[in-house]
This record gives structure tokens, C-alpha cells and sequence, in this order.
């Protein structure tokens, strides 16, 4: 069984997600820790459970996406995996982070590699598929582990909402298109765990969401 911690930082309160299995192998999602004190809980917790970080993952740049980028590269020796396509607004983010009054901000890597949709992420005995989920931001990606019943959709869904698509890049018809073809054509039961907020579950977005209706 595959296990999702989630874990909220910065001023956004951003889930940063650490995914792990039996093995102790795992990857980190995400990783919006700002301040010092948050840096040092993610790694205290990785620690606390014995676990080995193996890949660094970003569902899409946004600037409370990837304030962590840097500290986990560099204290894991991990090389960055995003979207192609999600590089335009990984260079924007040191000008929006000044923007928003996030001056520290710590400059995240370049990409070592990219991840394309519908190949798969595997660590330990976890296997998780990219779906291409654009709209809140051009080169989204989700990723869904079938075998566990759970997908991470980074900004794309929220309970009972879906993720803004005013910012540049964003496209509210793209969005909707996104999540009608990739996330809600999964099984019911499947766990949805989005980049603020609480965790929900397909069926209840598909019946509930009022956006999807």
C-alpha cells in the first residue's frame, strides 16, 4: 500500500505531499516549505520515518509549488521533474515571489528531466501515471496510483472547486476539459488530493462540484 502524507506550508497553505510505501522509498511533491521552520519539519518528518527521497516532483511552478525546490535538491541530491511546458513559469517565479512579498525566496533548480503525460512514475513498489491536466496552469500535471485508490491533482480540483485560471497561462474552458477527461473518468472511490484544502473524492465532485455540473 502506498501512503500520502500531506503537509501544509508558506502563506498560501500549500499541501507539500510525501509519498511513500513499505520499501521507505519516496518522492516529494511539491515541496512549498518557505521559512526555515517549515524546511526543517518536512526534512524532521522524512527523517522521523526512516524514509529515502528519491525524486523531486512538481505538479506545476507556481511560486508556492516550488519554494522548496531548491532546500530538497540540495539536502537529497535529487534532480527536478516537471512539465516541459511549465518552464516559462518556473522562471517567472523569482519576479512573483518579490510581487507577493516573498523576498527570501531561495531560487528553485532547473528541471533535469521532464515528465510527459501518460508515462509513469515509478519508486519502491508505487507506480503512479501522468495525466495531463492543464488549465490553471499550461503543463499541469495530476498523478493517480490506481493500485492505492488516489490521485495527487496538484491545482486542477479543490473540494467542492477547481484551481483558478486568471494567472498567465490559465484557461477556465482548458480546465474544465481537463478535469472532465482525465480525473473524473476515474473510479468513484479514488481520493483526491489537491494542492490547498482538504482531500474529496470523485464521486462527490462529480455529483457536487459545482463548477463540473
Amino acid at each position: 500500500m502506498t501512503h500520502v502524507a500531506q503537509l501544509p506550508y508558506n502563506g498560501f497553505q500549500e499541501n507539500t505531499y510525501v509519498v511513500y510505501d513499505a520499501t521507505k522509498e519516496c518522492i516529494i511533491i511539491d515541496p512549498g516549505c518557505y521559512s526555515q521552520e517549515e524546511k526543517k519539519h518536512l526534512l524532521q518528518y522524512i527523517e522521523n520515518l526512516g524514509l529515502n527521497p528519491v525524486r523531486l516532483i512538481n505538479t506545476h511552478c507556481h511560486l508556492d509549488h516550488v519554494f522548496g525546490n531548491a532546500h530538497i535538491a540540495k539536502t537529497y541530491n535529487l534532480g527536478l521533474e516537471i512539465h516541459k511546458m511549465e518552464i516559462p513559469v518556473l522562471d517567472a517565479v523569482a519576479t512573483v515571489s518579490e510581487m507577493y512579498g516573498f523576498g527570501d525566496y531561495e531560487k528553485s533548480p532547473q528541471p533535469s528531466s521532464f515528465l510527459k503525460e501518460g508515462e509513469t512514475i515509478e519508486f519502491g513498489n508505487t507506480i503512479l501515471k501522468n495525466l495531463f491536466t492543464p488549465g490553471h496552469s499550461p503543463g499541469s500535471l495530476s498523478f493517480y496510483c490506481k493500485e492505492s485508490n488516489f490521485v495527487i491533482a496538484g491545482d486542477a480540483l479543490f473540494y467542492g472547486s477547481i484551481g483558478r485560471t486568471d494567472l498567465p497561462g490559465g484557461d477556465y474552458e482548458t480546465l474544465i476539459t481537463s478535469i472532465k477527461s482525465e480525473l473524473l473518468t476515474l473510479p468513484d472511490e479514488t481520493v483526491v488530493y489537491s494542492g490547498h484544502g482538504q482531500k474529496t473524492r470523485i464521486d462527490f465532485e462529480r455529483d457536487h462540484n459545482p463548477f463540473l455540473r
